[in-house]
């Protein structure tokens, strides 16, 4: 008798988790800011960092990552990600449904519509932030995108034209996306991004510490 393998799939509930800055005023100038960390990384960290870049002023709501790992064998320290190259189709909607979750939900508590609707993201997530922007183009007005890739289907793949504004900062000295390949993303992304803001700043993989200038200027511009 021959052995037959069938590779099955389900679906099953997972609890997802986000951190929430609010400001001690929430008016018609706050802004809801969606931002997700890289990988290995946590939402307090990222948390900070988007204070850094966006200023305490706005509501900032941090994503874990759906799925969680030891770094390394001596640590009991955890880590996140949100995608491997295996069902990616899978984590791809699980992305798109709990951003599309935290947008509706905090942005809903605090009345902030659409239009005041920021997802940012820094390494790993990017390429799906990119996605999720081409896939629901009426959902947020702009994408931060900090020391990431672009979708490799990003030519060819069945997306819609993105109406939100795109600011992504690149760094000269990234060992995982240098210049060389990214210096070809402000051509690309006019593919289908109709205002899109690119910047190649000194400095390695992480988020800069200077970034906040360029952020409130993309800020000011986008919003007024």
């Amino acid at each position: 008798m021959t052995d037959h393998i069938r590779q099955c799939t389900f679906s099953a509930r997972l609890d997802c988790h986000y951190l929430l800055h609010v400001p001690d005023n929430v008016d018609s100038r706050t802004v809801l800011v969606v931002t997700l960390h890289g990988f290995g990384q946590n939402p307090e960290a990222m948390l900070r960092l988007t204070e850094m870049m966006f200023g305490t002023q706005h509501v900032i709501a941090s994503l874990q990552g759906p799925n969680q790992f030891f770094l390394n064998e001596s640590t009991a320290q955890v880590g996140y990600g949100w995608n491997t190259n295996r069902q990616a189709g899978s984590s791809i909607r699980l992305h798109h449904d709990m951003v599309q979750h935290v947008l509706h939900e905090a942005g809903g508590e605090f009345g902030i519509p659409p239009q005041g609707r920021i997802l940012a993201g820094f390494s790993q997530p990017v390429s799906l932030n990119y996605r999720f922007a081409a896939t629901f183009p009426d959902a947020v007005r702009g994408v931060v995108a900090v020391c990431g890739g672009l979708p490799g289907d990003w030519e060819t793949g069945s997306y819609r034209p993105v109406t939100a504004a795109v600011l992504h900062i690149a760094r000269r000295a990234d060992e995982y996306y240098p210049p060389a390949v990214t210096e070809q993303y402000a051509e690309r992304l006019r593919l289908r991004v109709m205002d899109q803001e690119f910047h190649l700043i000194d400095g390695g993989h992480r988020v800069p510490s200077k970034g906040r200038a360029i952020v409130e200027g993309w800020l000011e511009r986008i919003l007024r």
